[in-house]
């Protein structure tokens, strides 16, 4: 059985996990690219979202990598989908990616709002999802398979993960800037509390990689 995990996460060395005013302009949030520039150089980043050659290939590039090997299926919040709230006012936003995502793969998408199964090229599904992150989470599980779900964010989404002890493992890539407001990732968690624990860190060219898993012995509750 794959895992359920969180991968390539930036965070601010003071604990956000996104930037204040998302909006078109600024799906990040205003000042998150920062927090984001270790992914940037990579060559994972160069050939999966721009299409263009070169790009590093140091630790960052091989965090990166690993980020996306062995997923199956995503999970997500709407907010990182797109920046439209409420009901959807028709079905043109497509998501940030163009019309091949970079998912390749059955993604959920959580949302208080209806709307139809939405499929792109390179076989990328944006599966719409009003159950709440239980029902996203079982429909993920059995469209991975023995492969690996990821949530993928934003911020509030791996929050109520992490609450219901759902994620085995995450990897916070975590850069030496203050944000100062935003969303912060750990507001209201224990997480030792919650059976979580820092197992490794790897420094990277730009971003201090910071593995953490879930004891196995604390059982999941997403009732």
């Amino acid at each position: 059985m794959g895992k359920v995990r969180v991968a390539a996460f930036g965070i601010s060395v003071d604990g956000f996990g996104a930037g204040p005013d998302q909006s078109l302009e600024n799906p990040l949030g205003v000042g998150f690219p920062e927090v984001m520039s270790w992914f940037f150089p990579t060559r994972t980043f160069r050939k999966m979202v721009t299409g263009e050659p070169g790009g590093e290939t140091g630790v960052d590039d091989s965090m990166a990598v690993k980020s996306f090997e062995n997923v199956g299926a995503w999970v997500m919040g709407r907010n990182m989908f797109g920046p439209i709230r409420g009901p959807w006012p028709d079905e043109n936003w497509k998501g940030w990616w163009g019309d091949e995502p970079v998912y390749h793969c059955q993604v959920f998408v959580l949302t208080h709002h209806a709307r139809p199964t939405l499929r792109m090229k390179g076989g990328t599904d944006f599966h719409f999802v009003t159950g709440g992150i239980q029902e996203a989470l079982e429909r993920a599980k059995q469209a991975a398979g023995n492969r690996d779900v990821r949530i993928g964010g934003g911020t509030s989404t791996i929050r109520q993960y992490l609450q219901a002890r759902a994620i085995d493992e995450l990897h916070l890539a975590q850069r030496p800037v203050f944000m100062g407001r935003g969303e912060h990732l750990f507001a209201g968690l224990d997480l030792t509390a919650l059976g979580y624990q820092c197992t490794d860190q790897i420094v990277g060219e730009r971003a201090t990689h910071l593995m953490v898993r879930r004891s196995q012995v604390v059982s999941p509750d997403i009732s």
